[in-house]
C-alpha cells in the first residue's frame, strides 16, 4: 500500500488528481446501480400479505371476464382468459393451498364442448389431465368425458373409459364415490345392453343356423349376463332408473 502511494505521490498533481475524481465517480454510479436480481428466481414481494391480496384480486378479475364471455358465448375470448388464469396461477409462489382444478374442469368443458375449432381428440386430453387433477372427481370426470364420446358416436372408447373406471380405486372409498361407481357401472351395463340388442338383430337378419351364428349368438350371451349384473345392481338404489329398468327388462 506504501509503494502505492509514493508511486502516486511522484506523479504529476495534475494525473493524481485526474485519477482520483475517475475512482470517486465510479464509486457513485455503482452506489446508484440496482441490486442484482437473477432471472430465474421469482421476485418476491415485499408482503405475503400483499401478495396474496394481489392474486386473489386478479384471480377474481379473470374469472369475471371468463363469466361474461361465458355468457356472450365467446368462446375464444373465454379460452383466452382461461389461459391467463391457469397462468397465474402456474406464477403464484405462495404456499396457500389452492384447489381451481374444478373451476377449470368445468369452464374447460364448457368452452370445448362449444369452441369452433375445438375437435374430439383436445376434448378427450383436457379430460385425462382433469382425471390426474383432482382425485376426488376422477369419477365425475369419468362420467363427463364417458357422455361426450357417446355423443360423438365413440361407443368404444366410452366402452373402454368405463371399465378402466371401474379398476380404479384411490385409498378409502368414501359413500359418493360408491354412488357414483354404481352410476359408471350401470352406462358399462347399458352398453353391454346396446351390444347384445345389436347382435340379437343380426341373428334375426340372417335367420339361418351356421358357424357363424353360433359365435354371434355365444357373444350375445356374454353381453346379455354382464348386462343383467351391472344393471340389477343400479336398479337396487332408489331414484328414477327409467332407461336401466327397460334394459334390464329386455335383457
Amino acid at each position: 500500500m506504501d509503494s502505492f502511494l509514493e508511486e502516486e505521490d511522484q506523479e504529476a498533481p495534475a494525473v493524481v488528481g485526474k485519477k482520483r475524481r475517475r475512482r470517486r465517480s465510479a464509486g457513485s454510479q455503482a452506489a446508484l446501480q440496482p441490486p442484482l436480481r437473477l432471472p430465474f428466481l421469482p421476485q418476491q414481494p415485499a408482503s405475503s400479505n400483499e401478495h396474496k391480496l394481489n392474486f386473489k384480486k386478479s384471480k377474481e378479475a379473470c374469472l369475471s371476464y371468463i363469466q361474461d364471455a361465458l355468457l356472450q358465448k365467446q368462446w375464444k375470448r373465454a379460452a383466452e382468459f382461461l389461459t391467463c388464469y391457469v397462468e397465474s396461477l402456474e406464477k403464484d409462489y405462495s404456499r396457500e393451498h389452492i384447489g381451481p382444478s374444478e373451476i377449470i374442469w368445468r369452464i374447460g368443458t364448457e368452452i370445448l364442448w362449444h369452441h369452433s375449432q375445438s375437435s374430439m381428440k383436445e376434448f378427450s386430453c383436457f379430460m385425462e389431465q382433469m382425471k390426474t387433477l383432482g382425485v376426488k372427481r376422477y369419477l365425475k370426470v369419468c362420467l363427463e368425458h364417458v357422455f361426450h364420446l357417446l355423443c360423438n358416436g365413440q361407443i368404444d372408447e366410452a366402452y373402454q373409459n368405463l371399465s378402466l373406471a371401474e379398476s380404479w380405486r384411490f385409498g378409502e372409498q368414501t359413500a359418493l364415490q360408491d354412488k357414483e361407481m354404481k352410476l359408471i357401472q350401470a352406462y358399462r351395463g347399458l352398453l353391454d345392453y346396446y351390444s347384445w340388442s345389436k347382435q340379437k338383430d343380426i341373428l334375426l337378419e340372417n335367420g339361418e343356423d351356421g358357424f357363424s351364428d353360433l359365435a354371434v349368438e355365444q357373444e350375445m350371451h356374454g353381453y346379455f349376463r354382464k348386462a343383467a349384473v351391472n344393471l340389477k345392481e343400479i336398479i337396487k338404489i332408489p331414484g328414477v332408473w327409467d332407461i336401466f329398468v327397460k334394459c334390464y327388462v329386455d335383457t
